[in-house]
C-alpha cells in the first residue's frame, strides 16, 4: 500500500523531550517523508530553532525543507492567570511536513486547510 504517513503526536510525548530533542525528532520524521500533527505546538523559540536547523539541511535533490502551520497562540485568561497577572501563551496544534508534499491552502483562527501530495 502506498501513501503518506501522518503521525499525530501527543502533547505528553513532546513534553518529555528537551527543545533540541523535539527539533531533531521533527526533522528526522519529516526528512523520512512523514507529516506530523502536534497536539500542542512548539514555542516560538523551538519554531525558530526548527527553521534554522532545517535551512542548513536543505538539499535540492534530497530534502526540500518543511512546511509548517499552526493555529494562532492563545493567551490564558483564566481567573488564576488574571489574579497572578500571568499571561501564559499557549501554543496550539501544529502541522509540519515535507515542503514538497504539504501545501497550505488556507489558514484562519480555527482551521488549517492543506493539500497533501504523494510526489
Amino acid at each position: 500500500m502506498q501513501g503518506i504517513q501522518m503521525d499525530l503526536v501527543s502533547e505528553d510525548r513532546l513534553a518529555k523531550m528537551q527543545p533540541v530533542e523535539k527539533v531533531r525528532f521533527i526533522i528526522d520524521e519529516v526528512k523520512g517523508g512523514k507529516i506530523l500533527v502536534l497536539e500542542r505546538g512548539l514555542t516560538p523559540e523551538e519554531e525558530a530553532s526548527l527553521i534554522e536547523m532545517t535551512m542548513t539541511l536543505i538539499e535540492p535533490d534530497d530534502f526540500a525543507g518543511i512546511e509548517m502551520e499552526s493555529y494562532p497562540s492563545q493567551t490564558d485568561n483564566s481567573l488564576l492567570g488574571k489574579l497572578f497577572k500571568k499571561n501564559v501563551v499557549r501554543t496550539r496544534l501544529t502541522v509540519i511536513g515535507p515542503a514538497n508534499k504539504l501545501k497550505t491552502l488556507k489558514k484562519d483562527r480555527d482551521m488549517i486547510s492543506a493539500l497533501v501530495s504523494s510526489k
